[in-house]
């Protein structure tokens, strides 16, 4: 296979739209393979030609890295600024020429209204099942029941709701005074308990967002508030867009550190990744409290192991006894990422930087209370 690496030289290339002259490589199969900053997809990408040009939005990250794309029998590598995007041309079959562009996340334009007010305050209720549940209104007429999950990107409804709307399009979506024109949504294969779908972090991309379980609100701010006493600052590590914190585990003396997902739309406590516990060595002689399986649809039976957790450190602030599921299968993402549920990240106060990357926790009125142990 054939590389072509950019900032050395470009042998075949055109001149295209905005008089730019782009580097073309060549393809056989209509299938592409893409290592997003170290993280490879296999058949990630499926070759348009009837798309000018084809967007392939890169996973988030605050420093630059780079991007691969392999088709069959070529490659080119490209290096992604934040903010930043690049044009090229894939060549299939020596016909058809497909205009693909890399664009960084933080270029795509949020469709968000922007508000004149310095912060805008959402309302939420804290349900049975720990979901941060939030009022919307569709087209300024349809109250729907979303979700506030940091483990998604963007709006996501239901096949349920969308069905609603198969002949109308959304055109607005509200979340108290802030209004979306024209939103991204895209299907939820799954929500909370009686909710028509979720909504994630990336819809604020750019401001900062304080969740506040005391008082039962979001609010949306331009700048980081003034009262920021009793807050612990640490660094966003976005992992294939997956938004994560590092925290460590204590145990018998040793601390064991590991990359968690936000999932704030998860009833469950914690939850670690085999992978990551057989390179960090983690020991296997954890309390067992519960085990449990189920079966996909293809018939393979999982199991999962309940554990009690001695000691958490989470940006310096411990928590202890925490019920901490083990998984028996790997998880949806290529990289070994642990994650907090919502039963965990509720006994917090919550200010996300979006800006800089960084998030402040403080503990809450929830912070000391017990984990609920499974039955």
């Amino acid at each position: 296979m054939k590389k072509v690496f950019l900032l050395v030289s470009i042998f075949n290339s055109i001149s295209t739209f905005g008089q730019q002259t782009l580097p073309i490589i060549k393809a056989h199969s209509k299938n592409v393979s893409i290592n997003d900053g170290g993280f490879l997809d296999q058949n990630a990408w499926s070759l348009s030609p009837e798309t000018k040009p084809d967007i392939y939005i890169a996973d988030r990250s605050s420093k630059s890295k780079w991007v691969v794309f392999y088709t069959d029998i070529d490659s080119i590598k490209v290096k992604i600024k934040p903010g930043g995007s690049f044009d090229f041309i894939i060549l299939l079959n020596g016909n058809d020429t497909c205009y693909t562009r890399i664009v960084s996340s933080k270029s795509i334009k949020n469709s968000m209204i922007p508000s004149e007010n310095r912060s805008d305050t959402i309302s939420f209720t804290l349900n049975q099942f720990d979901a941060i549940h939030v009022k919307g209104i569709i087209n300024s007429t349809d109250t729907i029941n979303l979700h506030f999950d940091i483990g998604t990107l963007d709006f996501r409804l239901t096949r349920e709701t969308l069905g609603r709307y198969k002949s109308q399009r959304i055109n607005q979506l509200k979340l108290g005074s802030l209004v979306w024109n024209l939103p991204n949504i895209q299907t939820a294969n799954q929500a909370s308990h009686g909710m028509d779908g979720r909504f994630g972090w990336r819809v604020f991309d750019e401001k900062i967002i304080e969740i506040d379980y005391d008082n039962k609100f979001i609010v949306i701010h331009n700048t980081l508030p003034k009262k920021m006493k009793g807050y612990k600052k640490s660094k966003i590590k976005f992992i294939q867009s997956l938004f994560c914190i590092e925290s460590a585990i204590e145990l018998n003396n040793k601390k064991y550190i590991g990359d968690f997902l936000f999932d704030t739309g998860s009833d469950l406590t914690m939850v670690i990744h085999p992978t990551w516990m057989k390179n960090q060595e983690f020991p296997n002689t954890l309390e067992v409290v519960k085990k449990s399986s189920f079966s996909d649809g293809a018939g393979k039976k999982y199991e999962t192991i309940m554990v009690s957790v001695p000691k958490l450190s989470v940006n310096t602030f411990e928590l202890k006894h925490i019920p901490c599921s083990i998984l028996g299968y790997e998880g949806p993402s290529s990289a070994p990422i642990n994650y907090f549920g919502n039963a965990l990240l509720k006994r917090f106060n919550i200010i996300i930087d979006l800006k800089k990357d960084h998030i402040y926790l403080k503990p809450n009125s929830l912070f000391n209370t017990a984990f609920k142990m499974p039955n």
